[in-house]
């Protein structure tokens, strides 16, 4: 089971959106272009609503995906951490969740792309979300 959960119709009343990450050209990696069409149905849904998830903390976060002319969809994510409306962001949590969201990824696309991988390169960059093994995404 894995700690990100994928969901359809979240309670948005009450909520706002908050930026945390972009990506703008998930085309580099065709593999994640791929994986987000599947997981999100994006050759029927189209640009028509974001991708919701749910993450460790419980935080539901928006993947909002980006469209250019004369590249294929996605070309890009922007995602957002959707907070109780007054809320402030708790910064670690939302970086566990990140960290989760990428090891989900990951997991997804699989081949080449290993969960060790990321876990390396977030020990060589210090990140405190990277101490141990990617839990997150198992």
């Amino acid at each position: 089971m894995t700690a990100i959960q994928v969901i359809e119709n979240p309670v948005l009343e009450g909520k706002r959106r908050a930026f945390v990450l972009a990506e703008d050209r998930v085309g580099h990696y065709p593999e994640f272009r791929e994986f987000f069409v599947r997981q999100f149905s994006l050759g029927t849904n189209g640009l028509s609503r974001p991708g919701y998830v749910r993450a460790p903390s419980g935080m539901v976060y928006a993947l909002v995906f980006i469209g250019r002319s004369g590249e294929p969809f996605p070309d890009g994510i922007e995602i957002y951490a959707l907070p109780d409306a007054l809320e402030p962001l708790n910064d670690p949590e939302v970086d566990a969740d990140i960290w989760a969201l990428l090891g989900w990824m990951i997991a997804g696309v699989g081949g080449e792309w290993r969960i060790e991988d990321l876990d390396a390169t977030g020990r060589l960059y210090q990140l405190s979300v990277a101490v141990g093994p990617c839990w997150l995404a198992r």
